[in-house]
């Protein structure tokens, strides 16, 4: 192995990682970028600011790590969604996994909107190269399953964006959901969405 190769990392180089991301993605999602400090993330991961500083440049090396995790998973549920599936069974299987994802990931729904909210200024790129064609390519599935009459006619662009918008409400306003609805409304919320959904998109 030449001399200037890579080391990889230790396990408590990788460890400390993983703490200081953990950290920041509780702070960040708290107190969004602007309002977040490298303090606040320091003594979150029980480090020191300098140790920080060692694994990171700085909040916005933090942040945009963060972010570059986050928009594989968030866009994974949409990959999967199968062309060649029974379309409404597709659609209702991708709504159920994107309000799961919201009451099992709150901070990183709450992170991505933060971004979004701000203009995205850290991730618009990764936007432009990582969602939209894939936006796009699922629109036309979606574009096609209507046309052929399998689905009711739908604009398929605000379908997935309405789609967005009431599982992600879940986790982006969850303080404003336990006190309109209780600690425990996850199997309404449920049949609710599920009900909604399918009188839309059943042709």
């Amino acid at each position: 192995m030449p001399d200037d190769a890579p080391k990889k990392p230790s396990r408590i180089q990788l460890k400390n990682r993983k703490k200081i991301l953990d950290a920041a993605l509780e702070v960040f999602s708290s107190h969004g970028f602007r309002g977040a400090t490298l303090d606040q993330i320091a003594e979150a991961a029980g480090l020191s600011k300098p140790n920080l500083l060692y694994y990171f440049d700085g909040k916005e090396d933090i942040h945009r790590t963060l972010l570059n995790g986050l928009l594989d998973v968030w866009l994974a549920p949409l990959k999967e969604m199968d062309p060649s599936g029974d379309p409404l069974e597709e659609l209702m299987g991708y709504i159920h996994r994107k309000l799961e994802m919201s009451w099992e990931m709150p901070r990183e729904s709450r992170l991505f909107a933060g971004e979004v909210i701000q203009g995205a200024p850290r991730m618009e790129a990764d936007l432009q190269s990582g969602l939209k064609p894939l936006f796009d390519a699922k629109c036309d599935v979606i574009r096609g399953w209507a046309d052929a009459g399998l689905l009711a006619p739908v604009n398929p662009a605000h379908l997935l964006m309405s789609i967005w918008a009431v599982t992600q409400h879940y986790a982006d306003f969850e303080a404003q959901v336990g006190v309109l609805t209780g600690p425990a409304p996850r199997a309404e919320a449920r049949a609710h969405v599920d009900k909604m959904f399918r009188s839309l998109l059943s042709p």
